[in-house]
């Protein structure tokens, strides 16, 4: 007897998302401003970028249906946007610590963490999804039934017997 197919959606929009997340946090640790890791460089603003990635992979965890999270539908949307306009106000005005230091590879790496975290907030909304079918080991894949095309779409070319 054949068991019905059971096929598994897994959210693209949460797992860009906790990318984005994961990459914010790796930032900090790094040089912004000269020698000034994102750590080093903020006094609280470090400490809320973490707090919003985390907000971000706990959203990847809820889509995935591991855990219950109490988080609203719209929540990774605020969160991927105000992470975004905080690290692009670092970069418009540098924090007094680095005031006159170039920017380094950490702020980049971290605005793009938190447009990826925007992205896959937006995707998410989107509710775009990759279907995966679990198939047993040494079975083949189920074929459509052959059918007959509908009129509209039947053969210009009719095949003539043969004498």
């Amino acid at each position: 007897m054949n068991a019905p197919r059971r096929e598994t959606h897994i959210p693209v929009g949460p797992i860009v998302a906790a990318i984005g997340g994961v990459l914010l946090i790796v930032s900090l640790g790094l040089d912004w401003y000269a020698d000034l890791s994102g750590f080093n460089s903020f006094e609280v603003l470090d400490l809320v970028l973490v707090a919003l990635a985390l907000v971000a992979l706990a959203e990847l965890v809820g889509a995935l249906g591991l855990v219950r999270t109490p988080l609203r539908p719209g929540t990774a949307l605020v969160v991927g946007a105000l992470a975004l306009v905080i690290v692009l106000t670092q970069l418009l005005n540098h924090p007094p610590a680095g005031y006159q230091d170039d920017v380094e590879t950490g702020l980049w790496l971290g605005i793009a963490g938190a447009a990826l975290m925007l992205a896959g907030a937006i995707l998410s909304t989107a509710r775009i999804a990759i279907a995966v079918e679990p198939r047993r080991p040494g079975t083949a894949p189920e074929q459509p039934a052959a059918s007959s095309p509908p009129s509209d779409q039947a053969p210009t070319i009719v095949d003539e017997p043969r004498p």
